[in-house]
């Protein structure tokens, strides 16, 4: 049976081939394409500045000075654009140190610090360090956000709420049925949840209860999730994650199918999460899986959703 096409029908096919072609992933497949990369979960801190730092502690392959500059120099899958630290200490006035360390750097874009509810003078402490545009919002641990839903002492999340603040929240698997609740209490309250509950990723399937977690917290729209330390979460006693998107894949779908493009936010846990793998691999995981999404879905994820989330500064100089 011969088979040929009219002349009309080739051009038909040609145009059509263009279109494909024109709508294939602009990241994935040109990876020189600048892509607006911020990272939402960073640490840094000196132990050689008056007063030391409660942590890393001596000893650990982390207690070193880490900045930002050390950030932008790593190798990077794609090139990180700015990032939002996320407070490890405790203590007040490491909130002004971050502060001290933004101010002339505008590759940080954003600070989340520490502020405990419920303790004195939150109010005041609250009002002074919301003064700054970089500083984004606050990270309290479960244990004390179930404490104060189970006290309903939920005062000062609702006044963190009324200064138009981020609420981080890190915990165990346990975590998103807990924000689910606040979220029930607290509706207008942005809150993030820190390294998809911090569950231990493995080659068997999710467990059911955190999966069951993230769905419910993903019912209510002011809750969003910070992709984050998979590699740590995979490491098995002090060795190498792995480097397969595939190995990671199970969990990641649990979370993005049930957040949405709309509320997946990219973070690296760094330097925390060196250990279980480098930055590179780290970000080349889970960007490749962005990537299968689309280019809408990478950008969102990689900063436009953070910028809605957190209201980041974009500040000049940045790139």
């Amino acid at each position: 049976m011969s088979f040929s096409l009219s002349r009309r029908e080739m051009l038909a096919v040609g145009v059509s081939g263009l279109a494909g072609l024109e709508s294939l992933p602009l990241f994935a497949n040109k990876p020189d394409t600048e892509l607006d990369v911020i990272d939402c979960h960073t640490h840094f801190y000196d132990p050689t500045r008056p007063g030391g730092i409660p942590w890393p502690a001596k000893g650990s392959p982390l207690y070193r000075t880490v900045l930002p500059e050390h950030l932008r120099e790593l190798k990077h899958f794609r090139r990180v654009t700015g990032t939002v630290i996320v407070e490890a200490s405790d203590r007040l006035e490491d909130n002004d140190w971050l502060l001290g360390l933004a101010k002339d750097d505008p590759f940080v874009v954003g600070i989340v610090g520490r502020l405990e509810p419920e303790s004195a003078d939150f109010a005041r402490h609250l009002k002074r360090f919301a003064a700054n545009p970089l500083f984004r919002g606050i990270r309290i641990s479960t244990s004390l956000l179930r404490t104060l839903l189970d006290k309903d002492k939920l005062d000062d999340l609702k006044l963190f709420a009324a200064h138009d603040l981020a609420l981080d929240v890190n915990g165990g698997p346990e975590t998103p049925a807990e924000l689910a609740r606040l979220a029930k209490r607290v509706p207008d309250l942005r809150i993030v949840l820190n390294h998809i509950g911090n569950v231990k990723i493995t080659s068997n399937p999710p467990p059911r209860d955190w999966a069951n977690g993230i769905r419910a917290a993903a019912k209510h729209k002011n809750i969003s999730c910070k992709i984050s330390a998979l590699c740590w979460a995979a490491a098995e006693g002090g060795k190498k994650a792995s480097r397969d998107l595939d190995f990671y894949r199970p969990y990641i779908d649990v979370v993005w199918r049930a957040f949405g493009d709309d509320r997946v936010i990219y973070g690296s846990d760094w330097p925390a999460s060196e250990n279980a793998a480098d930055y590179a691999t780290q970000q080349r995981i889970v960007m490749q899986y962005a990537f299968d999404r689309g280019d809408d879905a990478t950008r969102k994820f990689c900063s436009l959703n953070a910028k809605r989330i957190y209201k980041w500064v974009d500040r000049d100089g940045r790139r």
